[in-house]
């Protein structure tokens, strides 16, 4: 096997699938110790990926043509040696290709005729496989097999873990009643068939604000401000609101101090599981055998309905979005409890 110098990753999207990457970065990190590695990612989630350990170098690209071209002649001169491309899409795998290096690796099943650009292709065994096992593949496929579990290298600076303090102290919860603990609840989604409706959000939220279980904190980026809105609209108690004032970077340290987070499938769901925070996450049309919060630790809640997961974005289902409406908030305030039992017993 070759002893690579210099490593580029091409994973520009999204914060999900950035995180499962992680522990392929780990294991290539222990595997080519010596070597300078880099990763390609828009931009906005540059800041985030600032935090992962064994990483060198970081390229931001805007998430336009002319983004992702301007960026050649940069990736052309720093002379990478391997390329390996976790995205799997066709500009992914041309960016791969013309950054001139000979050894481009990816998955043969590769969407959008990607695989065509790799001088080697890994193939998947099974399309359940976990994100993070999946991108794996390609690591052993680099001798860089996992040794035990995968690994989420991740470090919050002390500046971040500084800022969230102050952030949650000026919406009224100091250090003291911080560090007893508070539940970090995420009701947006990417995909609107992913969002567990806002009155089940802020029955759920109520309850546990009235229980003592934890001051609610509601988290999520600025587009998703109106989603936590309508959640706060509806609550009769009143919980933190944090949508929209935490940067990709922030989030590790963020989440890091959470006693738990009650979410939707969505990027902080698995930052989450990466900082080792407990996890309560709704899904529906999506599987989490594929996507869900990695690790042992954490719950996943489904009804069961015939037609989910579909993996769509429209719900075609007579009773509309059947697969998370049919979950009921006392099903989700007794999974949180059980998450807490320990911390609640203290």
């Amino acid at each position: 096997m070759a002893e690579y110098r210099r490593i580029l990753i091409i994973k520009p999207s999204s914060l999900g699938d950035i995180v499962h990457a992680l522990p392929t970065l780990a294991a290539l990190r222990r595997r080519f110790p010596l070597a300078h590695i880099a990763w390609l990612v828009k931009r906005q989630w540059a800041g985030f990926l600032e935090r992962a350990e064994g990483l060198d170098e970081v390229y931001s690209v805007e998430p336009t043509i002319h983004g992702w071209l301007v960026q050649v002649p940069r990736l052309r001169a720093a002379s990478f040696d391997l390329v390996v491309d976790l995205q799997g899409l066709f500009r992914s795998g041309v960016m791969a290709w013309l950054t001139g290096c000979q050894a481009r690796i990816g998955f043969a099943n590769g969407r959008e005729g990607s695989s065509f650009f790799y001088t080697r292709q890994v193939s998947v065994p099974s399309p359940d496989l976990h994100a993070v096992d999946r991108y794996l593949l390609i690591a052993a496929a680099l001798d860089a097999p996992v040794q035990g579990e995968p690994v989420f290298r991740l470090h919050s600076l002390d500046r971040d873990r500084e800022e969230v303090t102050q952030l949650l102290g000026r919406h009224g919860l100091p250090p003291s009643q911080a560090k007893a603990g508070w539940i970090a609840v995420n009701v947006a989604a990417r995909w609107p068939t992913k969002r567990w409706p806002p009155a089940s959000f802020a029955v759920t939220a109520d309850q546990l604000q009235r229980e003592g279980i934890g001051p609610v904190v509601l988290i999520g980026g600025p587009d998703e401000r109106p989603a936590a809105e309508a959640v706060k609209a509806l609550m009769k108690t009143k919980p933190v609101n944090l949508t929209g004032e935490t940067s990709p970077g922030l989030l590790p340290a963020l989440l890091e101090s959470a006693a738990l987070l009650l979410t939707n499938d969505s990027g902080p769901m698995h930052v989450a599981a990466a900082v080792g925070t407990p996890v309560v996450a709704l899904f529906g049309p999506t599987s989490p055998a594929r996507t869900g919060p990695y690790g042992k630790q954490h719950v996943v809640l489904t009804s069961g309905v015939p037609c989910s997961p579909c993996f769509s974005r429209r719900c075609r289902n007579r009773v509309r979005l059947e697969c998370l409406t049919a979950i009921a908030p006392e099903r989700v305030l007794e999974a949180v409890r059980a998450q807490l039992a320990p911390r609640l017993a203290r």
